[in-house]
């Protein structure tokens, strides 16, 4: 099954994807890479499931890279060989805010960065909208309902958000600390 990017995707394993973080490491000990940039390589790196995908993390590094992308994997069957095409997100993604990245380097799974702190996609959900919704309409839980968090949101609709209390309460403790949306990912700033 070829992926929209990729003709004929040639399938890693963890050894590959273990190789390029060592890779990575060293380009980052040579100071080559900011410590943001590659926490980011690291975890591309880590989800990346074809040699394409492992390739783009290379494009802009010089050597040294991991072994398996200096030798072109076998043809297949009846194909004349043809290099893998460098990896390109599709349109509309724009780095992340906050975050070093190289020059066209994006990473697909995360449009809206990566937490520094657990290394995981942050949420399309912002923690001002969700603290602004919460502190004004949190009467009716609107911002535990933007969150997708539906157990609490009708909570404080069923109890007029604990009186008030708990909808000013909640609204503060959302602006200053986030939160996380239904899919447990830290919402953005």
């Amino acid at each position: 099954m070829s992926g929209p990017f990729e003709p004929n995707p040639v399938r890693i394993g963890n050894q590959q994807r273990e190789e390029a973080i060592r890779a990575l490491n060293d380009h980052f000990a040579a100071g080559r890479i900011e410590i943001g940039e590659y926490e980011q390589r690291v975890a591309y790196a880590s989800a990346a499931q074809t040699i394409t995908e492992l390739g783009s993390l290379f494009a802009d590094l010089p050597q040294p890279h991991p072994p398996f992308l200096l030798a072109p994997p076998p043809p297949q069957y009846g194909t004349a060989y043809a290099p893998p095409p460098a990896y390109t997100p599709p349109s509309g993604y724009g780095p992340a805010p906050g975050y070093g990245t190289a020059p066209g380097y994006q990473v697909p799974f995360a449009p809206y960065g990566i937490d520094p702190l657990t290394g995981y996609p942050l949420s399309d959900k912002s923690k001002v909208v969700a603290g602004v919704l919460q502190l004004f309409v949190g009467y009716f839980g609107v911002g535990r309902f933007y969150m997708g968090d539906t157990t609490i949101g009708i909570a404080q609709l069923l109890t007029c958000g604990g009186c008030g209390i708990w909808a000013l309460v909640d609204g503060i403790l959302l602006l200053v600390n986030g939160g996380t949306d239904a899919q447990g990912r830290r919402l953005r700033d």
